[in-house]
């Protein structure tokens, strides 16, 4: 079916404070939307959260929550490699309307808008998935082992006798460990075994975001073709 795709996602690293106007004039009535705001990052876990501190009208009510939609829909796709976004905090500050052009579908343009606008200038960074693994070996193969797992970015956390041998936890990025099973095999004579699940997101190094990057503007110029 192809390579096994590795589910990256991107953060922010700044708060940015910034506003943007969307305002459009057609035919008949047109379409006006001004929003000042706030984007920061949040904790690892906390996903999206939106709020609004605007006070008085000048935002009114009926259109806060189509600014939170237009915020909410573009998380889907990240800036940086098109990576949903996490753990950000969007707070709608305060705006402007005109009584007869704002309407909601002109408020969650203005939000998309200012999505594209601000999230590339707030400190953008991959996170890669990081797996939790569990290896058994033979005594006279945990050198190989060790040296393996640090050649695959892993971070040996424990070592531990057993009846059988030993037993090593680590955490490795999970791009890291496709076709791990056939390396272990072959350097234990087939009695290596492992197993592993998810821990944790943690940023990535640069060449490691530069390489995600450039193989996600690989696949949107495939797409184009």
């Amino acid at each position: 079916m192809g390579k096994p795709q590795v589910a990256y996602r991107e953060s922010i690293t700044k708060v940015i404070e910034d506003s943007y106007t969307h305002k459009k004039q057609t035919g008949g009535s047109g379409q006006y939307a001004k929003i000042e705001y706030r984007i920061e990052p949040l904790d690892t876990g906390m996903g999206f959260v939106f709020e609004s501190d605007v006070v008085g009208g000048n935002v009114p009510k009926e259109f806060v929550p189509a600014v939170e939609k237009g915020f909410k829909v573009s998380v889907v796709k990240g800036p940086l490699a098109g990576y949903p976004l996490v753990d950000v905090k969007f707070t709608l500050l305060d705006g402007g309307y005109h009584a007869v052009d704002s309407s909601q579908i002109a408020f969650e343009i203005a939000a998309k808008a200012a999505y594209r606008q601000s999230v590339p200038k707030a400190g953008l960074q991959l996170l890669e998935p990081i797996m939790k693994v569990d290896v058994y070996v033979p005594d006279a193969n945990v050198g190989d082992v060790i040296g393996d797992l640090n050649r695959r970015r892993g971070m040996i956390k424990t070592q531990e006798a057993t009846h059988s041998g030993v037993h090593i936890k680590a955490d490795c990025p999970l791009s890291e460990m496709f076709g791990y099973i056939g390396d272990l095999r072959s350097s234990t004579s087939g009695r290596g075994q492992y197993s592993m699940e998810f821990s944790h997101y943690s940023p990535c190094s640069r060449s490691v975001t530069e390489t995600v990057v450039a193989a996600a503007k690989a696949r949107e110029e495939a797409k184009k073709k």
